[in-house]
């Protein structure tokens, strides 16, 4: 047993680190607040949730169609797909998954994006169990997914898509950007399986099939390029030279929507604006 003196040694600092300890989150509020984050653990809202308007994403008119669509049907209860958007880097992809909510919120529909770091996959199930509990309507969130070969996360996402124990409920869906089509690499390895060949090549496509809309951003052309610019511009009250432009994403070694936007940065920084 500690003596008085160690006793009360012992009181004093704990009772200094219940001072200096971070008070206990706060269950958020799932009928408030238009996105939030998932750390694996907890919900925080994220605000304000400002992403690009969708009338300024250029060059993807099909892929903003089908994604709205698909989306608005998920917000009224109907039937809707889990969505994967794979390509070219900078092309849209995730700004048009956030856009499409925040298009749909300002329409009056109740429904939440919940962005998921692709790190904590297997978190999920717990993520489930809390929108479970709610009627309203969620997107998950998860950009640029990627697994190393011989990950077994694809197929543990593959029973959260369709099937499995851990399914996600009625009133979410997954939407998830990959710069990869079947989002696992596919290695040659594969080819030289002396077993069954398409076993294994089939195995690698199982997840991205669990996607019932799959739509590809494939890289901007010059005038593409041009047209993003010129948008961007008129809606920023900027100007710019075509060449200026075209020398932009030389230097860069691109074409995208994202190189396009950073040189509408730079274009406000030489005018002395500010963007938010």
């Amino acid at each position: 047993m500690p003596e008085n003196g160690d006793r009360d040694i012992l009181e004093r600092i704990a009772g200094a680190l219940e001072r200096i300890a971070p008070p206990a989150a706060s269950p958020v509020d799932l009928s408030s607040g238009d996105a939030f984050l998932w750390d694996g653990r907890d919900l925080k809202m994220i605000a304000p949730f400002n992403p690009t308007d969708i009338d300024l994403l250029t060059g993807i008119d099909p892929q903003k169609s089908r994604v709205l669509d698909n989306s608005s049907r998920h917000a009224k209860g109907h039937a809707a797909h889990d969505v994967l958007l794979w390509g070219s880097r900078g092309m849209g992809k995730s700004a048009l998954a956030k856009s499409v909510v925040r298009t749909l919120q300002v329409q009056g529909e109740d429904i939440a994006l919940i962005e998921v770091p692709s790190d904590h996959l297997e978190t999920l199930p717990a993520l489930f169990g809390l929108l479970a509990s709610t009627k309203r309507r969620f997107i998950i969130f998860i950009d640029d997914i990627g697994f190393s070969e011989g990950s077994s996360e694809p197929r543990t996402l593959r029973s959260m898509l369709e099937g499995g124990a851990s399914q996600r409920p009625a009133n979410v869906r997954l939407y998830v950007t990959s710069n990869r089509r079947h989002i696992v690499s596919r290695q040659m390895s594969e080819q030289d399986d002396p077993v069954n060949p398409r076993d294994a090549v089939d195995d690698q496509l199982a997840l991205s099939d669990r996607f019932g809309l799959r739509l590809g951003f494939h890289a901007a052309s010059q005038d593409d390029y041009l047209t993003i610019i010129t948008r961007y511009a008129a809606a920023h009250g900027l100007t710019f030279e075509r060449e200026d432009a075209l020398l932009w994403a030389k230097q860069r070694g691109s074409r995208s929507g994202r190189v396009a936007w950073q040189y509408i940065v730079e274009l406000a920084g030489r005018a002395d604006k500010f963007l938010a």
